[in-house]
């Protein structure tokens, strides 16, 4: 095999264990072995051991010599302070972009969310991307790349938790209403009154992503069929 194309067909596996992880058909806690993913995806153990490390290294999975992979167990906790982290960070930005000389260009921002009722996405994995962005639009357009790379990987962090906060349509619509409001309140540089909308709406998914999350789990350990397609390695 080239090193071209395992490198593509490493990158395939990746994907789709995270998105595996992401969709709870490997769960916290499951273990595994390279052999049996390999085995599963059709493909030689070398890019499934190299997408691995990959996870490993983001978090994901953890390797031991005796039992194989596990996939990590959600640590609610460290969540919890890194929803903080996100916290602090984005206030900070929410200040200073009420401040700033000339105010921030946040029009493309403004045409995702300032939009009526029936213009507004349905699509859970799309409006996550959306409400990703969204957030760290705001901190990088006050200019700071350090608090904008940190804020980057705090996000990455969290991205396993956070899309759980999709899937349900009232969720949905209450990003692109707080979203909404935010926004106008920058625009208006009421900063006390834009950070405490800010604050109040992370939390608020913070509580909201713990509660489905583990709702999800515990109906994932219930389905008789949790698996996943095979990747064909030759395509």
């Amino acid at each position: 095999m080239s090193t071209v194309r395992r490198q593509n067909l490493t990158e395939r596996i990746y994907q789709q264990l995270k998105q595996s992880i992401f969709d709870f058909q490997l769960l916290p806690g499951d273990r595994f072995t390279e052999s049996e993913i390999a085995a599963r995806m059709q493909a030689s153990r070398t890019p499934v051991r190299e997408a691995l490390s990959r996870l490993q290294r983001e978090g994901f999975v953890e390797v031991s010599f005796r039992s194989g992979w596990q996939v990590n167990p959600l640590d609610f906790q460290q969540f919890e302070q890194l929803y903080d982290v996100r916290i602090v960070l984005e206030m900070a930005a929410v200040k200073r972009l009420c401040a700033m000389e000339p105010a921030p260009d946040l029009s493309a921002l403004e045409r995702i969310w300032l939009v009526a009722a029936e213009d507004r996405l349905e699509h859970g994995p799309t409006v996550c991307s959306l409400d990703e962005r969204f957030h760290e639009q705001l901190v990088e357009a006050c200019g700071n790349t350090e608090m904008a790379r940190i804020h980057h990987d705090v996000t990455e962090r969290l991205r396993i938790v956070r899309r759980i906060d999709f899937t349900k349509r009232p969720r949905i619509e209450a990003t692109y209403v707080e979203h909404a409001n935010i926004l106008r309140h920058i625009i208006e540089r009421r900063s006390d009154e834009a950070q405490w909308l800010l604050k109040s709406h992370i939390e608020d998914s913070k509580a909201e992503v713990r509660r489905i999350t583990l709702h999800m789990i515990f109906q994932a350990r219930h389905q008789p069929n949790n698996s996943y397609p095979p990747l064909q390695a030759n395509s």
